[in-house]
């Protein structure tokens, strides 16, 4: 009776485990980032660039940035930027120096938000360039890595 008893439960448990939901085993897909940029200052606070070699980020990006203070030549500022791409959007805060005497400007992430295929991306990035302070024209480099979840 036991037995019988035992096989039927193993019976029902494995019935219940063939009919139960599926989990969806996720993951999560890291990619570097690795790009330039190049773009024009457009005065006020507002940039815009096209960034290429940016597997994930490759497209073009508009930014506003405030100042937020002085030390001799140096200017901070913060603000957010945003690329389009076509996999979606990523808006990122950023937080910088721009160096009026040089040009020579950078800036790291504080928080990253997307839309489309790049909802729910967290990671880093780095910006580094120069500007040319007479026409606003400027060339950068885009570092960092990004990161998705896979889940379906």
């Amino acid at each position: 009776m036991n037995t019988l008893r035992r096989s039927l439960l193993i019976l029902v448990a494995l019935a219940l485990i063939a009919f139960a939901p599926a989990t969806a085993l996720g993951g999560t897909s890291c990619h570097t980032i690795d790009a330039i940029g190049v773009g024009q200052d457009l005065g006020g606070g507002q940039t815009v660039a096209q960034i290429s070699n940016g597997g994930l980020l490759q497209g073009t990006t508009a930014a506003s940035f405030t100042i937020t203070g002085f030390v001799g030549t140096i200017a901070s500022f913060e603000g957010t930027i945003t690329f389009w791409t076509n996999r979606g959007s990523l808006t990122a805060s950023v937080a910088g120096t721009l160096d009026l005497a040089t040009g020579a400007f950078s800036a790291t992430t504080t928080s990253l938000v997307g839309t489309g295929k790049l909802d729910g991306a967290t990671g880093s990035l780095a910006f580094d360039g120069v500007e040319n302070l007479a026409t606003g024209a400027f060339s950068e480099v885009v570092q960092g890595s990004i990161c998705l979840d896979l889940a379906p």
